[in-house]
């Protein structure tokens, strides 16, 4: 890939100034928040991956230790968001501070994740065999993985021009995810399906409690909805399993 040149986010250098900063390939944008126990056990799997140029965790607005657990890690860079603001504006925030062509995202609070995993999702990307790649985690709803696939998987290696897109539309909490599927169908993106039998992502009700979980499910679905009528929704995940390589 070719070597450019960006201008880093203002106070989140090295220097804590606004550097210069070489971006030769992938950086990992993780959203998180208020995910101090489960943030760490995803940076021991990317930080110093040779694959990943950058990892940058973007805190959300957390009210616990997220931010000085991320920061803790050696070549993590921490950008801290006043308010929670949501993933979309999270991971979008998290593009505008990087300048790397080829984009990692991960969820924070996965379990399970290794560096042989994270090789196995950047590989089809990397190698030219597909445009984009997404997870399929053990433990996603069995009707995707009998289908082969979880289309709204956070764990995914995009080209940057993909979120530089969406950045210009307003999206809703939680909407990227669909939002990044509408423009690979329309770009005519070859998708892998990259399976991930030995990682999972806890079930919000694990994390925030029962009534706190449901409500939290609720509200992304609703987001998801806001994104893509629900009556669309079926023809997204049908015309994203054809484009599966």
């Amino acid at each position: 890939m070719d070597r450019q040149w960006i201008l880093d986010a203002a106070g989140t250098g090295r220097h804590g100034r606004a550097d210069l900063v070489a971006a030769p390939g992938i950086c990992c944008l993780i959203a998180a928040w208020n995910e101090a126990p489960r943030i760490g056990a995803v940076l021991e799997a990317v930080a110093g991956h040779p694959l990943v140029d950058e990892v940058l965790v973007i805190d959300d607005g957390s009210t616990d230790g997220t931010a000085q657990v991320a920061a803790g890690f050696a070549g993590v860079r921490v950008l801290r968001l006043g308010q929670n603001g949501g993933k979309s504006a999270a991971v979008l925030a998290g593009m505008q501070a990087t300048g790397h062509p080829l984009l990692l995202l991960l969820d924070a609070d996965l379990q399970g994740l290794t560096p042989e995993a994270i090789t196995a999702l950047a590989l089809p990307v990397l190698d030219g065999q597909a445009d984009v790649a997404i997870s399929l985690r053990g433990n996603a709803p069995w009707l995707w993985r009998w289908i082969g696939l979880d289309y709204i998987s956070g764990e995914r290696l995009v080209p940057r021009g993909v979120l530089e897109r969406i950045a210009a539309h307003g999206l809703p909490r939680f909407g990227i995810e669909v939002a990044m599927n509408r423009l690979w169908l329309d770009h005519g993106a070859r998708i892998a399906v990259v399976g991930w039998p030995g990682v999972a992502s806890p079930a919000k009700a694990a994390k925030q409690g029962l009534w706190r979980g449901i409500r939290a499910d609720l509200r992304m679905i609703a987001d998801l909805c806001a994104t893509l009528p629900a009556h669309r929704l079926a023809g997204q995940i049908h015309r994203m399993r054809r484009q599966r390589i």
